[in-house]
């Protein structure tokens, strides 16, 4: 298995400072973030006791970045993540959480697909660098969600559809499906 497949092993140490096993260095949340954000899995043990705290830091992160007004979870999914750990939604709630983050995935890639095909839009200057700019934009959007962040999908190119439009409705249904879903899970 290649480097890049296997998570990178971060020790934390008695001392709370998280180390880097590849590039034997101590490195801050901050920099983990940066290379979940960079498709790599971490996994984060506790040197002394050897338990995975992997879950613990990735909590750690996303508050982190909530609390300095990166707000990417409304307070709905919030509060609704909360009562899930009170009701029997609990068993079910991490799988319905991967597939909406793997529709949502390839909702995005359907569109930069689909960006990418539009022959109008790629015959303006500068069109290249603002298509590289969103891929990048939404690699990082899609890089740290879980385990389910490195995972691509291996599915062939579907065929082109003949109204443009149509896959972005399917998008817009998908949504409106899950907001339906989480709906239904608040009450």
């Amino acid at each position: 298995m290649s480097e890049q497949n296997q998570p990178l092993l971060i020790k934390r140490y008695a001392s709370r400072r998280l180390y880097n096993t590849e590039t034997s260095d101590y490195v801050t949340l901050e920099d983990i973030a940066g290379i979940i954000r960079s498709g790599r899995e971490v996994q984060i043990i506790d040197l002394k006791s050897g338990d995975d705290l992997t879950r613990q830091y990735l909590l750690q992160i996303i508050a982190d970045h909530e609390s300095k007004g990166e707000n990417v979870l409304p307070i709905m999914v919030l509060t609704d993540l909360v009562r899930s750990y009170t009701t029997q939604a609990t068993a079910t709630l991490p799988e319905f959480l991967t597939m909406s983050f793997e529709m949502f995935r390839n909702g995005q890639n359907q569109m930069v697909d689909k960006m990418s095909s539009m022959t109008p839009m790629a015959s303006f200057p500068g069109f290249e660098a603002i298509q590289a700019q969103q891929e990048a934009f939404l690699k990082a959007m899609t890089s740290g969600f879980g385990g389910w962040a490195g995972a691509s999908s291996s599915e062939e190119p579907q065929e082109k559809a003949k109204d443009d439009g149509q896959d972005l409705d399917q998008i817009k249904q998908q949504l409106a499906d899950l907001q339906a879903q989480l709906n239904k899970m608040g009450k």
